[in-house]
């Protein structure tokens, strides 16, 4: 099954109508949406919703999402993807920095792809020169392919916690990784996580990429009981002595 986000006529909606058995085209622009119809009238397993794709439902079944949406509407587009829990894979054309951006293109990693890293990957698939569109934007274009891990790299359990530990990285306090952790984090235990990771004390939080903060967190999660699950603990075996 396909999500298509921004179908306008539906030149890319006949392609995905010949790979999916299913294709649901989002259209809010009520002309361009009565062209996809005609073009696709012949298609029975194309549905066309003229309705914002922002506002709607996520589909209760295992679904990807392909579009290629205006620029300006890339950060909310992609907050959806992040948050439907039965979407497997999304491919959206964005501007080029954009992409490059959030998949570490400029040697650089962002807050929101490193904490989402333990459940999708994030892929730049390939870029499309703004000549080949009309209307012609201002700057080139990147394919965007995000993936739902079939194993997610921390456990349900514990993706909170993860989230939680680069947040407090990203906090834009001490400069370095280490010197922003050891605000939550033992500092010896911190230095020992980096260490395994091949994470210097000296790096900046930014070059950190996604799969050396998983093992900083696995390294921690090793070393550090947060007071709670202390506690949690304690209360388990003194029921268990009742």
């Amino acid at each position: 099954m396909c999500v298509e986000v921004g179908a306008g006529e539906g030149i890319l909606t006949s392609r995905l109508a010949t790979l999916f058995s299913e294709v649901i085209a989002y259209e809010i622009d009520a002309n361009l949406a009565g062209r996809l119809a005609a073009r696709v009238a012949g298609r029975p397993n194309v549905r066309v919703v003229l309705s914002d794709f922002l506002a709607a439902r996520p589909p209760s079944r295992p679904f990807q999402v392909v579009g290629n949406a205006p620029f300006s509407l890339t950060a909310p587009i992609v907050e959806w993807c992040l948050h439907a829990s039965k979407m497997t894979a999304a491919t959206l054309i964005t501007q080029l920095e954009y992409a490059r951006k959030r998949t570490g293109g400029y040697g650089r990693w962002t807050q929101l792809t490193v904490s989402t890293w333990p459940v999708f990957g994030w892929q730049l698939a390939g870029t499309i020169a703004r000549t080949e569109f009309r209307p012609m934007p201002r700057v080139d274009a990147g394919i965007l392919r995000l993936t739902r891990r079939a194993q997610p790299l921390v456990s349900p359990a514990r993706q909170a916690a993860y989230r939680r530990l680069v947040q407090a990285g990203f906090s834009g306090v001490g400069g370095s990784v280490q010197a922003s952790l050891r605000r939550s984090y033992p500092p010896e235990h911190v230095a020992a996580a980096c260490g395994e990771a091949g994470v210097d004390r000296r790096t900046i939080v930014a070059y950190v990429s996604p799969d050396q903060w998983v093992q900083i967190f696995h390294a921690l999660e090793g070393r550090v009981r947060r007071p709670a699950d202390r506690r949690a603990v304690r209360g388990s075996a003194a029921d268990q002595q009742r």
